[in-house]
């Protein structure tokens, strides 16, 4: 998997003519509502960046508001994650973290990338704060944090969420 990630700035003119077509010639297709909302969404201020993916082939379950990845179940709307049919308590940062990685499966991140992506405050970055962060989150959601599973660690690079499961 060759996932990439790309800032393109969006003006209001472009904005308000992706939401006319989106409006007029809706395509078939489960996700063309999400994205007028989040075009909308964008034209009002109400959020600033979409982050935009693709669903393809062997990729993991996405069902409406759902990413699915062998038992485990995560639901960004609602910000819950199921592991084994068992709800997980997770803090925030720990959700976003979990949510950034699981989004984009199979791509390797430093810890300075995994930093800019999850934290939009102040933070300290420190290698340790991310490997502490990552360990928190194995402990709540691997079967056994001693070999993880889900989140995998690139020696002498950084960090990936499993594309293999």
């Amino acid at each position: 998997m060759n996932n990439k990630i790309s800032f393109i700035p969006i003006d209001s003119i472009l904005s308000q003519w992706l939401y006319d077509k989106l409006k007029q010639e809706p395509p078939d297709t489960a996700y063309a509502g999400e994205l007028l909302t989040g075009i909308q969404e964008l034209m009002t201020g109400e959020t600033s960046t979409l982050l935009l993916g693709t669903q393809g082939a062997g990729e993991s379950f996405l069902a409406g508001d759902e990413i699915c990845v062998g038992e485990l179940s995560v639901q960004p709307k609602s910000r819950r994650v199921v592991m084994g049919g068992n709800e997980v308590s997770l803090t925030p940062k720990e959700f976003d973290l979990l949510y950034f990685l699981i989004q984009n499966r199979g791509e390797v991140f430093t810890k300075e990338q995994i930093y800019r992506a999850v934290w939009a405050e102040d933070f300290l970055l420190a290698d340790s704060n991310i490997m502490a962060f990552i360990r928190k989150l194995r402990k709540k959601i691997e079967p056994n944090p001693d070999a993880p599973e889900y989140i995998l660690t690139i020696w002498g690079i950084g960090y990936k969420f499993n594309d293999k499961l």
